[in-house]
C-alpha cells in the first residue's frame, strides 16, 4: 500500500485588485497549469459532492472536527470523457487526496445511488465508494462550479490557485446539465486564494505571498456552497 502523501494546504478570501496583483508577481516565478484552455489562462471545475444522510462531511466541517473525509466527482472543462472521482481527507492542518478516473457510465450510476450496478472495476477507491454509498447511504449533496487560475512550482510541488465565480448549483446531482440553476456564494470580486505545498513552501514564493496583508481563513467552497443552499 502507498504512503500517503499529506500536504499543506492554506485558505485565503481577496478582493480582485489583491489577486490581480498577486496573480501578476506569481506569474513571473510560476507555471500556468496545463489544464489552462482560455485565453487568461483559467478552466472551469465542477465537483459534485457527496455527504450521508445525516450531513456528517458537512457538519464536520463546520464544527472544525480535526479528521475528516469527503468525497466528490470532478469534471473540467465541461468534458464528459475525462471524470474523477476524489476522496479527500483533512488531518489537522494536512490534507491527503486520493484519485481515480472513471467512466461516464460509473458516474451516472453514483449519481443515481445504483451503487449495485457501477462496474467497480480494479481500483480500490471506486471499490471503496461504491461500499460507503451502500453502507452509509452516501448520495449527491450539491454541485460547485468556479473559475481557476493555477500557478505550478516543481520544488516541494507547490501550487497556487486563484478560484473566482464560485456558484452553487441548488438541488443539483447532474455533472453533465448545462442548464442547471446556480448563484454566487461570495461577494462580489472575491477570490479564493489556495496555496498548496508538501513540506515547505519555497522562500521566493512565501515571500510574494506575504507582500500582500491577509488572514488565514478556513474556506471550504463546499460548505459556502452548502449553506447557501440551505437559504
Amino acid at each position: 500500500m502507498d504512503k500517503k502523501q499529506y500536504r499543506h494546504e492554506l485558505k485565503f478570501i481577496l478582493n480582485e485588485t489583491e489577486a490581480n496583483i498577486l496573480k501578476y508577481r506569481l506569474s513571473l516565478l510560476m507555471d500556468v497549469d496545463k489544464n489552462s484552455v482560455n485565453e487568461d489562462h483559467t478552466y472551469f471545475i465542477r465537483s459534485l459532492y457527496f455527504d450521508d444522510v445525516y450531513d456528517t462531511a458537512y457538519y464536520e466541517k463546520v464544527d472544525g472536527v480535526e479528521e475528516r473525509e469527503k468525497y466528490r466527482i470532478r469534471i473540467y472543462n465541461q468534458d464528459d470523457s475525462f471524470i474523477r472521482l476524489e476522496r479527500k481527507e483533512k488531518n489537522r492542518d494536512l490534507t491527503y487526496k486520493k484519485q481515480a478516473k472513471i467512466t461516464k457510465e460509473q458516474c451516472l450510476k453514483f449519481m443515481n445511488g445504483d451503487f449495485d450496478e457501477v462496474d467497480l472495476g480494479e481500483d480500490s477507491l471506486v471499490r471503496e465508494f461504491a461500499i460507503k454509498q451502500k453502507l452509509k447511504q452516501i448520495r449527491p449533496s450539491v454541485i460547485v462550479d468556479y473559475k481557476r487560475l493555477a500557478y505550478t512550482y516543481p520544488v516541494e510541488d507547490t501550487r497556487i490557485t486563484f478560484d473566482e465565480e464560485i456558484r452553487s448549483l441548488k438541488y443539483a446531482k447532474n455533472l453533465f446539465d448545462p442548464n442547471l440553476l446556480s448563484f454566487d456564494v461570495l461577494e462580489p470580486k472575491e477570490v479564493v486564494l489556495e496555496v498548496k505545498f508538501n513540506n515547505a513552501i519555497p522562500s521566493h514564493i512565501a515571500s510574494v505571498i506575504g507582500s500582500i496583508p491577509m488572514i488565514r481563513q478556513a474556506v471550504s467552497k463546499f460548505a459556502l456552497c452548502r449553506e447557501k443552499k440551505e437559504v
